[in-house]
């Protein structure tokens, strides 16, 4: 069926890609029989709901459509912004594009909050099952999966890239067993195959009427982590993700049916994947419970790993403020640690275990980050399609929104049960990303840069009557046709003038990959425009690129803003500026040759 590199790739991306989805049978079916009873009927129906949620959202959706769109190989909702974006002519339909995009980026880190707090929580949970431990308190379990947790968040800064071969085989081996127990479950109840006919779900739905609707706000939870066969593209590539799902696909639907035979045979128990395999096999239900919880450790890491390459493309892309960025491998540069960010999500999923205190009870807060997120993917490449004359594929694209849309709806039903952390959360992410970016936009406005015309007569009248000094000088600018303040000031108030003066500037490709760097102009005597390129997935070594181009500086000068303002907005703007790392520390220059120029700005 596959080659061996094939298959190595996709076992490589079963660590990497699956671990959300691989890990949602422990919880989905358990959490959906608390809403409706465990008849027959109701079984197969749910079932079918949940193989056509499968074959809909992830495969139709994610496989198919989303991951046919794409920069260098790279997915993600900034990607499908990048794409779009250029198609549209209006400039309202830009904005709207790119505000939806903010959403689904503040739905996705939403997403990282919750997803480790249900998957840790519900493996634990799993205890209970062993004999003699019946009885052991919700509150030694809570603590158990937060100790798992603070231990996956601290060793986060040393880098997991030593580890990560291992995490391939072990969720195969996880993936073998969910097949293995499902089809020896579904050998004593073969009725459950029917389920695989999408008229049961159709039929569910409509026997049910509105307490039918509102399953499938549980339902979801069987397409957890479905986004990141998309998100993650980049890191692995399409075919080997391709190549997994078809493994990952059939194991999740046989695992499914088992537990679904399970529950019609055992209509009073709870915690379904772990009574079933206990009463299959008891002498190995220990190791698959220790298994089960290093299953949901490799998922909730891989939901780490996301967060911070979502967080670091919008850092890249300016749409968030910078934040510390430690490389964590020598060999892989994408292997980042954002300590910000890291004790962040730690914090907050320690307080989702600590409020919710049960998987079950944390599934209400669920769904609405992850459905809000597939409505927009859905949105943004049904307009793709459209653009580009793809009618078929449009719409199909429309038919899978409309699918996610109505899970989104039924979804909103949890808001009062928890579900508005999801909307807290990403709330306050869409918060600071809105007013970070109107907060740049303004500050660029007051910073009054200098046409580059007016800049190059008083540069040259400078050049040519002051003394200068020897060596060459680095001056941070983003864009060479508006020369900043900060340059102004140093060279006609204060007359610091080297014999070699290079501009820098930084620019973002659209695509994700890519490094070009080079002088691209002399505009005067003493002075050059030196250009580094980058795609915003890139982590560039600033300091190693100037190196190759034989730029030897004696000093480096750049901009300080400190803005003073009444406007509640950017007070908030001006907090973010003050408490984030300035350019030179993000991108590492060396301390001892800059010198920052500090100018003081009324918003």
């Amino acid at each position: 069926m596959f080659s061996k590199l094939e298959f190595r790739e996709a076992v490589k991306s079963m660590g990497l890609v699956f671990g959300d989805i691989g890990t949602s049978p422990i919880y989905t079916l358990t959490v959906i029989f608390l809403l409706t009873r465990p008849t027959e009927v109701h079984v197969i129906g749910v079932l079918s709901l949940i193989i056509w949620t499968l074959i809909i959202i992830v495969t139709m959706e994610y496989t198919w459509l989303a991951m046919s769109l794409g920069k260098k190989g790279e997915g993600g909702t900034i990607v499908l912004k990048e794409i779009l974006i250029p198609l549209l002519k209006s400039g309202r339909k830009v904005y709207l594009v790119t505000i939806l995009a903010y959403i689904g980026i503040s739905f996705l880190i939403g997403d990282g909050v919750i997803t480790p707090a249900i998957s840790i929580l519900s493996a634990v949970e799993g205890i209970r099952i062993i004999s003699g431990f019946e009885n052991t308190g919700q509150g030694i379990l809570v603590l158990l999966a937060s100790i798992i947790a603070i231990a996956l968040f601290s060793v986060q800064s040393k880098g997991i890239e030593k580890i990560t071969w291992v995490f391939g085989p072990i969720m195969l081996l996880w993936f073998a067993s969910l097949a293995i127990f499902g089809i020896a479950s579904i050998f004593y109840t073969p009725d459950v195959l029917k389920a695989v006919n999408p008229y049961y779900a159709i039929r569910f739905l409509l026997d049910n009427g509105f307490a039918g609707f509102f399953v499938l706000s549980e339902v979801i939870l069987c397409a957890t982590g479905g986004e990141a066969l998309y998100a993650d593209m980049g890191h692995l590539g399409r075919e080997p993700i391709l190549n997994a799902w078809k493994v990952v696909f059939f194991a999740l639907l046989l695992n499914y049916l088992g537990q679904g035979a399970f529950i019609i045979r055992n209509p009073d128990l709870t915690n379904i994947l772990f009574s079933m395999v206990n009463q299959q096999a008891s002498i190995i239900y220990i190791p698959f419970l220790i298994l089960s919880i290093v299953a949901t450790i490799i998922a909730s890491q891989a939901m780490i790993s996301g967060v911070f390459s979502i967080v670091y493309q919008g850092i890249t892309t300016r749409i968030m403020p910078m934040l510390k960025i430690d490389y964590t491998s020598g060999q892989l540069r994408s292997q980042i640690y954002i300590s910000a960010v890291n004790w962040m999500l730690l914090i907050s999923v320690l307080y989702m275990m600590f409020v919710f205190k049960e998987s079950s009870r944390l599934a209400a807060a669920y769904g609405l980050a992850v459905t809000g997120d597939m409505t927009i993917t859905g949105i943004l490449m049904a307009s793709i399609f459209y653009h580009k004359k793809d009618i078929p594929k449009t719409l199909i694209s429309l038919f899978v929104t409309l699918v996610a849309s109505l899970f989104l709806i039924s979804n909103t039903y949890k808001i009062p049960y928890g579900g508005y952390w999801s909307i807290i959360i990403a709330a306050i992410v869409f918060s600071l990303i809105v007013i970070y970016t109107a907060g740049q936009k303004r500050l660029y406005e007051v910073l009054k840069p200098m046409k580059v015309d007016d800049f190059l007569e008083k540069y040259n009248h400078l050049y040519a009557t002051e003394n200068k000094i020897s060596g060459t000088a680095l001056l941070l600018s983003r864009d060479i046709t508006r020369v900043p303040q900060y340059i102004s000031h140093i060279m006609f108030k204060n007359n610091i003038i080297y014999e070699n003066n290079i501009f820098i500037s930084i620019l973002r490709l659209d695509s994700p990959f890519g490094v070009e760097s080079a002088f691209t102009k002399e505009p005067a005597k003493g002075l050059k425009v030196f250009e580094i390129r980058a795609g915003y997935m890139e982590v560039i070594d600033v300091v190693e690129i100037l190196k190759e181009k034989g730029i030897s500086e004696k000093t480096i000068f750049y901009g300080i803003e400190d803005i003073f303002t009444d406007n509640i907005i950017w007070k908030v703007f001006s907090f973010i500026k003050k408490n984030s790392p300035s350019f030179v520390q993000f991108y590492r220059l060396p301390p001892e040759e800059l010198h920052g120029v500090m100018t003081r700005f009324e918003m």
